[in-house]
């Protein structure tokens, strides 16, 4: 094995310079096996089936140029070392090369046997260097985060009986209390409280680093969100005497984004205008859409406090950072806010970024992905070119008992949603994503292409199905019903796409009137009641 050649992929378009290098390798008189190949497309195909122990690129390829050459070639293997061959000695773009990943620059018609010799040795040792070293940076970086998480969860167990015991003398239980003995009690759980959310956010940055950061998308109104999160701190704006406002695009879609991480994120960075803004100033909340992003919906919360300094901007969403020139009042926090916020918003696919001035305020803004139902349903509800003559729209609510567990009720509702995905055919129906809804009911809909006369059928097998989950039995209620999507007119002049959106605007209508209604919406006469 150790006297093995060492195999080159050589990606070069150029007969004559392949033969220069070849020859080059040749005189160095060093054991190479060197494999040609004159495209980008040849390269990939290649690194598919053997992965070689160096990469000699040429950028500029009949099917690829400049970085995205490398960047493809990176994509594939990004733990084999790259050499640039050019045509043209470019220090800029050496250095541009060298910045992002590639060990050497090499001008073609300059290159000699030793400096191939010597770029070959030097490439692959420094490649097996940064790899030894970012193993052992992982390996650090693992074992901090053990040990945070570790220390975590032991810190929580001495606080929640601190809590207990504290809210226990509070409310009197142990005997009256003086108001002065209540203010001192009232202090210790306000600071247990923060001890709380500091050592919550720790264990989030851990679970960030780590890669274990998770998100449950849900087709979510954005409007109802905010409000909710505008609703939870109206009372700390009120005692600030700062006005805190909405403002709502009414022409938003359905967004599909986990509503408890979009809470989250909402409730920290309102958290933080309230904060930084004196007494008399405003935090608003907002809500658009953007003609250059149709696919996104921006957010952001305004304030108008003291404002972020320019040389500051580039670290707010660094995990850790706080203004050092912040009062310790509005240092109650770790720093790791803005860093699992911005987390969370990658985790969407989305984008999170901060505008700010001294003395006129701060605006954090991010964005998060609409939901297309329209390219969902296209596969569902159009065959042999046209609509279906009939769709019926089914809704599956699950409510739990008043005492069912939310982990176990959570739980529960999965497995009832990998039954209900088994009950409907693939290229028939479509079963939609579950709901953000508010409150503990989970509401999951189906489009069937069906009509009202034979949905009775699928809505039999769903009762029969899902609510013989044993789990369901003892902790909550099965609730199916359907109603017919109305059918557009045969002589409808709009194109196919334009019927599907129209479908997809009318059960998007339906779906926005459960998830602001709840539960107890009012329900159409059409409608099955599987009861």
């Amino acid at each position: 094995m150790a006297n093995e050649p060492t195999h080159v992929l050589l990606i070069e378009d150029n007969p004559g310079d392949a033969d220069l290098v070849r020859l080059r390798l040749v005189e160095s008189k060093s054991d190479v096996q060197v494999n040609c190949v004159p495209r980008l497309s040849d390269a990939l195909a290649c690194l598919d089936v053997d992965t070689p122990a160096l990469v000699l690129l040429d950028l500029n390829l009949p099917d690829s140029h400049g970085a995205e050459t490398f960047r493809r070639i990176r994509q594939k293997a990004p733990n084999v070392p790259v050499v640039i061959l050019s045509g043209q000695d470019d220090p800029a773009l050496a250095m541009k090369a060298v910045h992002q990943g590639v060990q050497d620059y090499l001008v073609k018609g300059d290159v000699t046997t030793k400096q191939l010799e010597r770029a070959l040795r030097y490439a692959v040792e420094r490649q097996g260097l940064q790899r030894s070293l970012e193993i052992a940076r992982q390996q650090q970086l693992e074992f901090k985060n053990q040990f945070l998480s570790h220390v975590s969860h032991e810190l929580r167990t001495p606080l929640t009986c601190i809590h207990q015991y504290v809210t226990i003398l509070l409310d009197g239980l142990a005997g009256p209390i003086s108001p002065e003995q209540t203010d001192h009690l009232k202090t210790v759980l306000k600071s247990v409280n923060q001890l709380h959310a500091m050592i919550r956010d720790l264990l989030e940055a851990t679970r960030a680093d780590s890669g274990k950061l998770r998100i449950e998308p849900r087709c979510i109104d954005i409007g109802e969100l905010i409000q909710q999160a505008v609703a939870m701190m109206r009372p700390a704006a009120a005692e600030k005497g700062i006005a805190i406002e909405i403002g709502l695009d009414p022409m938003i879609p359905l967004v599909y984004a986990d509503p408890d991480r979009a809470l989250e994120i909402l409730i920290n960075l309102l958290d933080n205008g309230i904060k930084f803004t004196p007494p008399g100033g405003s935090v608003v909340a907002k809500a658009s859409l953007v003609e250059t992003d149709p696919a996104s919906v921006y957010l952001s919360v305004s304030d108008t406090g003291r404002g972020i300094p320019q040389d500051a901007l580039p670290r707010v969403f660094e995990r850790l950072y706080q203004d050092p020139n912040a009062v310790d009042g509005n240092r109650a926090g770790l720093g790791l806010g803005l860093f699992i916020a911005r987390e969370i918003v990658s985790l969407h696919g989305g984008r999170m970024w901060v505008a700010s001035e001294l003395g006129t305020g701060s605006t954090f803004s991010f964005t998060l992905p609409l939901y297309s139902l329209a390219k969902l349903l296209s596969p569902v509800i159009v065959h042999q070119g046209r609509l279906r003559e009939a769709l019926v729209l089914v809704r599956v609510e699950l409510t739990p008992f008043s005492n069912s567990l939310r982990g176990s009720w959570k739980e529960t509702c999965a497995r009832c949603l990998d039954l209900l995905r088994r009950c409907v055919y693939v290229d028939k129906d479509l079963v939609l994503p579950a709901m953000g809804a508010a409150g503990p009911v989970e509401t999951f809909f189906v489009v069937a292409s069906t009509d009202m006369e034979r949905v009775g059928i699928m809505m039999d097998r769903i009762r029969g199905q899902v609510g013989a989950v044993p789990t369901l039995h003892s902790s909550g209620t099965l609730r199916v019903t359907a109603e017919p999507v109305p059918a557009l007119p045969p002589a409808d002049p709009r194109t196919l796409e334009q019927q599907i959106w129209a479908v997809a605007d009318y059960v998007t209508g339906i779906i926005q009137q459960d998830l602001w209604s709840g539960p107890d919406f009012n329900q159409k006469e059409t409608r099955q009641n599987a009861n």
